[in-house]
């Protein structure tokens, strides 16, 4: 099956598209959508890879699932569109935001803007069935999106990787420490942020230091 995907992403990543996991996993996902409602919309499960090419990318901030709930999911990870409720941990995201860099709290949950200026949104898992979190888990998106850390891990310098929560820190060991910068924390979500392991992290001010300090444009955090 034919993946659509940025042209520069496809060609990097034609031999996982070719893979027969790769087959099997499409197929589960396709028999899964015509079956049950499941999310993102088909035309955004590779948002975070249209908006965000791989020689673009300054930042990868490490998700799990998509949201499961109605209009929430779009691709990218935390994010939602335009005019949709902000999740528990968007809320403290944005929270983390103003206090660290002193940027008003956002009126739109939609983070296209930051893909848009090299940070790569990634969920572990693509898709999921609605209002069943983890339902496509184990199905091989985790194989995809761990092959997806490891080119950029080799085959790119001097990116920030935000690893949130337990889970994301899973990937340190995809990372090559000494060529990119890992800032780890608690997850945003209020169970680990209300216990002091999220806010006060600092992790957007920290990140546009490292990127300055590599002579890259720092991100706008703004939206």
């Amino acid at each position: 099956m034919a993946v659509s995907i940025h042209p520069h992403w496809e060609n990097i990543l034609q031999d996982s598209f070719e893979s027969p996991y790769f087959k099997t996993l499409i197929d589960f996902v396709k028999s899964d959508y015509g079956a049950a409602r499941c999310f993102p919309p088909g035309k955004f499960i590779f948002n975070a890879f249209d908006l965000c090419p791989p020689e673009k990318i300054k930042v990868v901030i490490l998700g799990q699932d998509p949201y499961h709930g109605s209009g929430q999911a779009h691709g990218l990870c935390f994010s939602v569109p335009a005019g949709i409720p902000h999740p528990p941990s968007l809320i403290n995201i944005f929270k983390e935001l103003q206090e660290d860099v002193q940027i008003p709290y956002p009126s739109s949950g939609d983070l296209s803007p930051w893909a848009k200026q090299g940070v790569l949104l990634l969920n572990a898992t693509l898709t999921v069935q609605a209002y069943k979190a983890g339902s496509h888990q184990g199905k091989g998106w985790e194989k995809f999106t761990n092959h997806v850390i490891q080119i950029l891990s080799d085959q790119y310098e001097n990116i920030v990787f935000l690893l949130w929560g337990g889970y994301a820190k899973q990937k340190l060991k995809l990372i090559d420490g000494k060529k990119h910068c890992v800032l780890s924390s608690g997850h945003p979500s209020p169970l680990s942020a209300n216990r002091g392991y999220w806010f006060g992290n600092e992790h957007f001010s920290k990140t546009n230091a490292y990127l300055t300090e590599k002579g890259k444009e720092p991100i706008d955090w703004a939206l």
